[in-house]
C-alpha cells in the first residue's frame, strides 16, 4: 500500500512563493509518474504539476513559469517550487503517484494566496 505526505502549505501574499513536499512510502518498486493536482471550491480539478519517472516535467498553462517539479527517485519524494503565486492559486493541493496502474494520492495540503 503506498502512503503520501504532504506538507509545506500554508498563508502566503500574492506574489510570494512557497514549496510543497511529499513523501511516499510502501512497498515501493519503481514509480512511474509523480505530481500534484489541486482542487478549489466550484472549480474543476487540475493538474497542476508532473513528473516522469525519467525527469520529464509538464505544467499547466496557469502555472507554467511559476511553478518548478521536481523529484529525488531514491527518497521517493516530489516538491512543487510556487513562485509569483496569485489567488487563483489558492485550493487544496494533493501530491499524486501512479505506481503500475494505479493511482495514490495525499490527504492534501491546503494552500491560500491572499491579495
Amino acid at each position: 500500500q503506498v502512503q503520501l505526505v504532504e506538507s509545506g502549505g500554508g498563508l502566503v501574499q500574492a506574489g510570494g512563493s512557497l514549496r510543497l513536499s511529499c513523501a511516499a512510502s510502501g512497498r515501493l518498486f519503481s514509480i512511474n509518474d509523480m505530481g500534484w493536482y489541486r482542487q478549489a471550491p466550484g472549480k474543476q480539478r487540475e493538474v497542476a504539476a508532473y513528473i516522469t519517472s525519467g525527469g520529464i516535467t509538464n505544467y499547466a498553462d496557469s502555472v507554467k513559469g511559476r511553478f518548478t517539479i521536481s523529484r529525488d527517485n531514491a527518497k521517493n519524494t516530489v516538491a512543487l517550487q510556487m513562485n509569483n503565486l496569485k489567488s487563483e492559486d489558492t485550493a487544496v493541493y494533493y501530491c499524486y503517484v501512479v505506481y503500475g496502474l494505479q493511482v495514490y494520492w495525499g490527504r492534501g495540503t491546503q494552500v491560500t494566496v491572499s491579495s
